[in-house]
């Protein structure tokens, strides 16, 4: 599910705008989002992409004061997906409350620089201050390129336990064939990568799920 007006998923799926934007349309009270779901040319994989018309969605959803329709939309889709994945924008306004009320994971990739440390500081700083209780957050080194000393330096001292996605040329191959790693590079070493990302975000999802209750869960990518 897109969040961010860019619409970047829907891009790298390959799946083309749609003529009129209506993505704000499913936050409204009688909002129908299976209605604007799209397949994809991959299987297992439906989108419920973001366009322009999310650009006023911090604003109108803090008009509403509605702090988990997010969670009641994503509720709504459990019953047909065994994944719900929310492509958010990186900041923290309306819209990141909505995605934490709705949320079983954060994921937040960063760079290894020490900025991003910082970033990562902030982030947890203010979920913290306005969330009692909130999803784990799961950081992601990305773009991570070992042949520089500083990164190695970095990731050893403060990023051991983090899931690593190394910079490769296959990641910008995926974005002009407008396809996934898995599918434009299938056994290379990104693809390896986020192989080995997903099931760290699947054993965090494992260990948030209720004894005898589906498995069905939300993860944002932020």
């Amino acid at each position: 599910m897109g969040l961010d007006q860019q619409g970047g998923s829907a891009f790298l799926l390959g799946v083309d705008e749609r003529p009129r934007p209506r993505a704000a349309s499913v936050f409204q009270r009688d909002g129908r989002p299976k209605d604007l779901i799209e397949q994809t040319p991959f299987a297992g994989l439906d989108l419920l992409k973001a366009d322009a018309s999310l650009r006023s969605l911090s604003v109108s959803l803090a008009r509403i004061g509605h702090k988990r329709r997010l969670a009641q939309l994503t509720a709504t889709l459990m019953a047909s997906y065994d994944r719900i994945v929310l492509d958010c924008p990186p900041m923290l306004n309306e819209v990141s409350e909505q995605v934490i009320n709705a949320a079983d994971v954060l994921i937040v990739p960063l760079r290894a620089s020490p900025m991003a440390l910082r970033t990562l500081d902030a982030v947890r700083e203010e979920i913290a201050s306005q969330h009692g209780r909130h999803p784990p957050i799961l950081p992601v080194l990305t773009m991570y390129n070992a042949q520089r000393p500083h990164e190695r330096t970095l990731r050893a001292t403060d990023m051991p336990s983090w899931p690593v996605v190394p910079m490769a040329n296959q990641v910008e191959e995926a974005a002009v064939r407008r396809q996934p790693i898995g599918a434009s590079a299938k056994g290379s070493r990104v693809d390896k990568a986020l192989s080995r990302l997903w099931e760290v975000i699947e054993d965090k999802l494992a260990a948030r799920a209720p004894a005898n209750t589906s498995a069905e869960k939300v993860l944002v990518p932020a």
